[in-house]
């Protein structure tokens, strides 16, 4: 437990992905002393730890995006850490289709971006398609990307951990945020208060609230959102060899339904981005506050009347996908064989910390970062944040100093 105050020259507060690259960049620069706080009792209880394990090559994200910047050389410095602590992963690549005629106009967009950002990935024939995956779907063509390869994130996370221990950066577990005070630089947690000369707000789906204890960020709230992932039966899970996405609506921050391999040899499908009514509703009622489930409420309300980027027709086919039928039906418009018992049980829920523009009625696309006293605030750390993060690391470190 943390004596009554204690005095850190960094302060840290959530342990996913982006705050564990983050001490450990600062701890490599020899800075002072840093410590990293988190409300859970260990690692990868939410975002970080829930993911799908994908290592995204960059190929979806607009050149101009803090993603673009980050995702080509975060996804080699992740595979380089993997490699060099004998972490799983599997190299796997992934397809791109056009699971509709209507989509393959998606790929030219896909393709310029991955161009631009400087990813290896080529547009190929349906019959590459077939050597490459046999069971995938697509009309006229497909993308290839040979560089997404799949992780255990858990692993990765564990293993920062230690080597941040190793490195004399202090990890408190259990630790609640209940008030900031930005004029004294002091926190106030469930286990006791802590003074700081400099403090990263890398919360996650909390973040928005650890921002406003800073008047940082007041545009914005998250508005979470929920992913569900089913299990492929073994039959099914030996057909496949790669990752099968489809094209994506490029206005929205979601990829879709699509079909991945895991580092222990499941496939699985998902997930839904089906919207959330808490920051932890990782099950039909729980997670649920009687007071922000209003307001989540309200949000989604505002937007689906102003409908920016067609948001109606989104959470309207997200919605219908709570239905099995249509599901299994966004499911096969991946592969050419998909018997409705081919998806097995439910696997696993994730929630995504997405970040609403609650005066614009929008959802952000990009990674946003806003300083506020003493402070920077990691707004919208969603996917492919876990890709990006080596490479986030060091650039976040550079705002402090």
């Amino acid at each position: 437990m943390i004596p009554a105050v204690r005095r850190y020259d960094f302060l840290i507060v959530g342990a996913g992905i982006v705050g564990l690259t983050l001490a450990r960049e600062l701890a490599l620069r020899k800075l002072g002393k840093i410590l990293v706080v988190e409300k859970e009792p260990e690692v990868g209880r939410h975002a970080s730890g829930r993911n799908s394990g994908v290592v995204h090559a960059g190929i979806y994200y607009a050149a101009d995006s803090l993603k673009a910047k980050f995702c080509v050389d975060g996804a080699r410095r992740l595979l380089e850490y993997v490699d060099q602590h004998q972490l799983p992963v599997l190299k796997c690549g992934k397809v791109i289709v056009a699971s509709k005629p209507e989509n393959t106009q998606t790929l030219n967009t896909l393709l310029e971006r991955a161009r631009t950002n400087g990813v290896e990935a080529k547009r190929i024939s349906l019959e590459e398609l077939r050597e490459l995956e046999p069971e995938a779907h697509s009309y006229e063509s497909a993308i290839w990307s040979p560089k997404t390869a799949v992780i255990d994130s858990k692993a990765v996370l564990k293993k920062l951990s230690t080597e941040l221990i190793q490195l004399g950066v202090d990890i408190q577990f259990g630790h609640e945020v209940r008030s900031i005070h930005p004029a004294e630089k002091r926190v106030v947690t469930s286990q006791g208060n802590i003074d700081y000369g400099f403090l990263f707000n890398t919360a996650g789906v909390y973040a928005d609230r650890i921002a406003h204890f800073f008047d940082v960020g007041r545009n914005y709230r998250i508005l979470p959102f929920k992913g569900l992932y089913w299990k492929a039966t073994p039959n099914f899970t030996s057909k496949i060899r790669t990752l099968i996405y489809p094209a994506p609506d490029i206005r929205m921050p979601f990829l879709g339904v699509h079909i991945t391999r895991t580092i222990d040899g499941k496939v699985l499908f998902g997930p839904t981005a089906i919207p959330a009514f808490g920051r932890e509703n990782y099950t039909l009622l729980g997670g649920l506050d009687l007071l922000e489930t209003p307001q989540i409420g309200w949000h989604l309300l505002r937007m689906l009347i102003g409908n920016p980027a067609g948001f109606r027709n989104y959470v309207r086919e997200e919605m219908a996908r709570y239905r099995f039928r249509n599901f299994y039906a966004e499911s096969k418009s991946l592969v050419h064989a998909l018997e409705p018992g081919d998806i097995g049980e439910f696997y696993k829920v994730g929630i995504r910390a997405q970040l609403m523009d609650v005066k614009k009625g929008r959802l952000e696309m990009d990674f946003i970062l806003e300083r506020g006293a003493d402070s920077l605030h990691v707004l919208n750390a969603i996917s492919p944040a876990f890709t990006c993060a080596f490479a986030f690391a060091p650039y976040l470190a550079d705002q402090a100093q």
